[in-house]
């Protein structure tokens, strides 16, 4: 089989293409025949060694196919599903052994290259909107990244529960990216103070919640424009990691801050199938609408980084192997 690998951290030039041996599915696991692969930062902190994993070692974690054969006692899938997954090492590649309780079916009417779109992007963002805050009609939520692709399905599920979204973008083209996703107000940060801009929006009140995935450039004025007993949901950092948060500026505004990962939203299995079904209904239905901002064979994983590593993205990215 082939997958995308590295053998040090670094830029994208360590990114190679490499042929490796593949081996059958053991106990619990299962063989699957990779149709996409999603890139998401995870992808690129792995890439520069932000997370340790033992080298050379294949890249991705999440996406969709169909199962080739299956390891002894292995229940939830069978041959000849199509299934999608997230948070499973090692997806830039032609197959994937990967354990089956991690694998979740793929329902009629939701496309596999859809499915594997929308695995941690849409995990992530049910698990901001539904299991962190306890969102409730007319919240006020700021929605950092608001065009990317966790924030565009983010903006959605929060408009579902009835917020107010707020949403930040770099640019006129990604601000009407964030008003298609529902966002109810976009903030171009480029051009304006975003802190200032929610005080005004809000009469001066602020954001109950504040969705950051940028870290290091915002998180001083996501707690500036942060309401009363409000929230910080830092759950990304494309820009950087962000300074450590002074206890005591928490005490001005009785505020929170929270560091969650998707990994601990989705650890048992019931959990990953609870989530995941009601994103795919959600999808099927046409209530949330996936945007794939580009795909690419899987050779050029390097121009892949390259496009999410800019911030010119609005959407999906892809590996089609």
């Amino acid at each position: 089989m082939n997958a995308v690998r590295i053998h040090k951290y670094g830029g994208v030039d360590v990114l190679k293409m490499e042929e490796v041996k593949p081996r059958p599915p053991e106990r619990g696991e299962a063989l699957v025949r990779v149709e996409a692969a999603g890139v998401s930062f995870g992808d690129i902190y792995h890439r520069r060694g932000s997370y340790a994993f033992e080298l050379p070692s294949t890249l991705g974690h999440e996406g969709a196919g169909i199962v080739e054969a299956v390891g002894p006692d292995v229940r939830e899938v069978k041959t000849g599903d199509k299934v999608a997954w997230t948070c499973v090492w090692g997806s830039y590649a032609t197959h994937l052994v990967a354990p089956a309780e991690r694998l979740v079916i793929i329902p009629e009417g939701v496309e596999v290259r859809d499915a594997a779109a929308v695995m941690t992007h849409g995990l992530t963002a049910h698990a901001l909107a539904h299991s962190i805050c306890s969102i409730v009609a007319g919240d006020v939520c700021l929605v950092h990244a608001a065009a990317g692709g966790t924030g565009q399905l983010l903006c959605q599920m929060l408009k579902l529960l009835g917020a107010k979204v707020i949403g930040t973008v770099s640019n006129d083209v990604k601000a009407r990216i964030a008003r298609e996703a529902g966002a109810d107000e976009v903030v171009i940060y480029t051009k304006n103070d975003f802190a200032k801009e929610v005080m005004r929006l809000t009469d001066g009140e602020g954001a109950r919640v504040v969705f950051d995935s940028v870290g290091k450039d915002t998180i001083e004025k996501s707690m500036q424009c942060l309401a009363l007993r409000g929230h910080l949901v830092l759950y990304g950092q494309s820009s950087g990691a962000p300074p450590s948060v002074d206890p005591a500026a928490l005490r001005e505004k009785s505020l929170s801050v929270t560091r969650p990962v998707l990994p601990h939203y989705i650890a048992s299995r019931e959990e990953l199938l609870f989530r995941a079904g009601e994103v795919f209904h959600w999808l099927a239905s046409g209530a949330v609408r996936l945007r794939i901002d580009a795909t690419y064979p899987l050779e050029e994983a390097a121009a892949a980084h390259t496009l999410l590593e800019c911030r010119k993205s609005a959407g999906k990215i892809l590996l089609l192997p």
